[in-house]
């Protein structure tokens, strides 16, 4: 049941990011940033159909993925990767819903940052830049952070060279807007947040975060306050594209635990930010 709601919220995710694209950025010309961004500048240049383009990045970067960084992307990403472009193909008749680019930069992004919050709760991502960034990252030491900012930079200057410096800035407000509504979706306003696990399946949940989900996990000692018995509890930070994991995980194992969540507005150190 679960992995059938999983590729259901890829697939609607995966929809949603392809009609806002079609609605609202290619015909403004907002590059903002991934492989739709991409296609929209080649686009542009070509007149390229936008699917293939994506396509053509989105297959190859997968199996890279897959060759480089192991198996853990799955069929899920495989198909949000080749569904995504299928619905640009299928919707690219639709009239855009405007023509103001700052219209377009805005619900562009607010759409795009919907369909990756989706996709995300269902432990997946559209690969594309994403992938690229990931392997950019294990093979030079830049932090992932660092490497997306680097591909969408890249994008948005291109998209500043091949359209205007106009465009460019409207790219970079859909890429903030994107961002924002991904937070959003998935963990409110804070981008990292941190869980502090009180459970009788300690040692399950412990084994689980660290090698399912591939995080940090600190053990503190601590005491019932009516029992006085020793209740040590588990700490633990993700990211926004972990979370869900999180709180699957530990519903797997242990439903009776009690969980607090609090926002991390900053995290530093091993996984998160250097300095």
């Amino acid at each position: 049941m679960r992995i059938a709601l999983d590729y259901l919220l890829v697939l609607i995710g995966a929809a949603i990011i392809a009609v806002s694209f079609n609605v609202f950025l290619l015909p403004n010309q907002i590059a903002s940033g991934g492989v739709s961004g991409i296609s929209t500048i080649l686009t542009s240049l070509f007149g390229w159909e936008p699917a293939y383009v994506q396509w053509a990045f989105n297959i190859p970067l997968f199996f890279a993925g897959v060759l480089l960084l192991g198996k853990q992307f799955g069929a899920k990403t495989l198909a949000g990767t080749i569904f995504l472009p299928f619905v640009v193909f299928l919707t690219k008749e639709v009239e855009p819903w405007t023509n103001d680019p700052l219209l377009g930069s805005l619900f562009g992004g607010i759409g795009v940052g919907l369909g990756l919050g989706i996709v995300f709760r269902g432990n997946a991502s559209t690969g594309g830049t994403d992938l690229a960034a990931q392997i950019i990252n294990k093979y030079t030491g830049f932090t992932l952070g660092r490497c997306v900012v680097l591909i969408d930079g890249l994008i948005v200057l291109a998209a500043a060279i091949v359209f205007d410096i106009e465009k460019a800035l409207y790219a970079l407000i859909g890429l903030y807007v994107t961002s924002k509504t991904i937070d959003l979706i998935q963990i409110g306003f804070g981008r990292s947040k941190m869980a502090m696990i009180i459970t009788e399946k300690q040692e399950e949940i412990r084994h689980g975060i660290l090698h399912k989900i591939d995080r940090g996990v600190t053990k503190l000692s601590a005491y019932g306050g009516f029992t006085e018995h020793e209740r040590p509890v588990l700490m633990c930070v993700v990211d926004q594209t972990e979370f869900t994991k999180l709180k699957q995980l530990v519903k797997t194992i242990d439903p009776s635990a009690f969980v607090v969540v609090m926002d991390a507005a900053e995290v530093l150190g091993e996984g998160f930010k250097r300095s």
